[in-house]
């Protein structure tokens, strides 16, 4: 990738901003999680917009936002979570390519509606790449560092023109719902739903359970009723995957997002389809969430 001499400068960098693309799988075996987006979908459209690769680097906010600054002529694009935006103080468009001069400062403002929005940058964020990846890994510290006021980021050489979308899939809309109603995630029973009593799936599958302000990327931390067990409490440290809905002591789930460690102590009693992740991570802290089975019977 060619780098330009300037690239973009964080003036705001808001509660939590990271450089993500789509990870660095196939490294489990060395204790190294995947990474990357939560919400693919929306990282993939805002590449598409300014006209690069899908797995070009990108900067994902959480809740509060950033402003940034172009330091050389650039497109960019904000999607996932809707928020304000604004080019030099006025109003700018949401999931559609913003041409920026050298100089002219973009603000995206507190998430309106989820968590997280991506910027996307024509020619990528071009960090330094990490075993493959240019993503921020909360867990292992592995990548650029959460950003901080005042950093300054490389930019590639833009790909491609800018690609408006005439039609794109939004989660966002259903992962915060403006009329309170329930997010609904599919499982399916888990490799450890043995280690459970039926009653403790219908549970899981029928009770409503609430964003924790705890959640990270990590995991989608659940407030709620706690799930019984026939089983320990732990089990030998196994393998998890993104989307295992993991119990720990206390009974109540957590569901594994990217940053999640490669292996896990607590038993799995359903795992979440990777295509609802995004979802998930797009749910905020008070939301109602419930589980739905993807079967009708209980199949340990």
């Amino acid at each position: 990738m060619n780098i330009t001499a300037d690239g973009i400068e964080i003036l705001r960098a808001g509660a939590l901003t990271t450089v993500q693309d789509l990870g660095r799988p196939g490294h489990a075996h060395l204790g190294v999680p995947r990474s990357g987006a939560l919400d693919e979908a929306a990282h993939r459209l805002a590449n598409h917009l300014v006209g690069n690769d899908p797995g070009a680097a990108a900067l994902e906010t959480t809740l509060s936002g950033l402003t940034i600054r172009a330091l050389t002529p650039t497109v960019v694009a904000v999607c996932g979570a809707a928020a304000p935006i604004r080019l030099d103080g006025r109003p700018a468009p949401w999931s559609a390519p913003i041409a920026l001069n050298a100089g002219q400062t973009l603000d995206v403002g507190p998430a309106e509606h989820g968590v997280r929005s991506y910027v996307a940058v024509a020619g990528g964020v071009a960090v330094e790449p990490v075993l493959g990846s240019r993503s921020t890994d909360l867990l292992s510290g592995l990548g650029p560092a959460p950003l901080r006021d005042g950093d300054i980021l490389p930019i590639g050489r833009a790909a491609g023109p800018p690609r408006p979308a005439d039609t794109y899939p939004v989660t966002v809309a259903v992962a915060s719902p403006p009329d309170g109603s329930a997010l609904e995630l599919p499982v399916a029973p888990g490799p450890r739903a043995d280690l459970f009593p039926e009653r403790a799936w219908n549970l899981l599958t029928a009770a409503e359970y609430a964003v924790s302000q705890t959640s990270n990327r990590i995991a989608l931390r659940l407030d709620g009723p706690p799930l019984p067990r026939t089983g320990p409490d732990t089990i030998p440290s196994e393998g998890a995957i993104r989307g295992a809905v993991q119990v720990p002591a206390d009974g109540r789930p957590i569901v594994f997002l990217a940053d999640h460690p490669p292996t896990g102590g607590y038993p799995v009693i359903a795992v979440v389809p990777e295509s609802a992740l995004g979802l998930a991570a797009q749910a905020p802290p008070g939301a109602r969430l419930r589980f739905r089975a993807h079967a009708t019977r209980w199949a340990p």
